[in-house]
């Protein structure tokens, strides 16, 4: 029984590529790189996280313009302005809000708390670490600042954890009504730039009013 060898030779590049091409599953052209090429186009988590990122750049670069880089470059501190315009209604003073801008200056995560200690920010204050204490005990006990201790693997007592859980929540019915407030505002005023004025009167032939009142 005769065998028949069929001759192997070897590929052209053409078909090599085309097969490559074809059993690939990663795209290409511009579709490979939605995010680089069409980012306003481009859906979902990726295109929201540089949404958010060319957002931040875009407010850090108004405050570098303001503050300038400098400033900027050496730290900065996030505070909500509810804080500042309802100081007084919170029952805070100059002191006790200071207090709270130097936690807040060590809060860069939400799951790792401030942790100062009362004689950096008595020292940043030019007051006395006692008045520090007594203030953070007083908010303390108004339920706007939380106190959590803190100690060393080894034994020994560091500096306390603060929590804000009790000063935002405080503030939120005053920032809800000043977003109300606002959104109100900006309808009246859109609700003013689209309104109808009246159309002026044409202007009365005097000549012609007298003749048609004579006849």
């Amino acid at each position: 029984m005769s065998t028949v060898r069929e001759s192997v030779l070897p590929p052209r590049r053409g078909d090599v590529a085309a097969a490559s091409e074809a059993a690939s599953p990663t795209p290409r052209g511009p579709q490979a790189y939605p995010i680089l090429l069409k980012p306003a186009e481009n859906k979902g988590y990726s295109g929201f996280m540089l949404n958010k990122k060319t957002e931040q750049a875009e407010r850090l670069r108004r405050n570098e313009e303001k503050w300038s880089p400098t400033l900027m470059n050496a730290g900065w501190t996030v505070i909500p302005s509810i804080l500042l315009e309802k100081q007084a209604a919170l029952g805070l003073d100059a002191i006790d809000v200071n207090i709270i801008l130097h936690l807040a200056k060590h809060w860069w995560y939400r799951e790792n708390p401030p942790h100062p200690s009362k004689l950096s920010i008595a020292k940043a204050m030019g007051i006395d670490p006692s008045t520090v204490r007594k203030r953070i005990a007083r908010m303390q006990a108004e339920g706007l600042i939380q106190r959590e201790s803190r100690y060393k693997k080894l034994g020994g007592q560091e500096t306390n954890f603060y929590h804000f859980n009790g000063l935002i929540e405080v503030l939120k019915p005053h920032a809800e009504e000043f977003i109300a407030m606002r959104e109100k505002q900006r309808a009246e005023d859109d609700a003013r730039k689209h309104r109808k004025r009246p159309r002026p009167s044409p202007p009365v032939d005097e000549a012609l009013a007298a003749a048609i009142l004579v006849q």
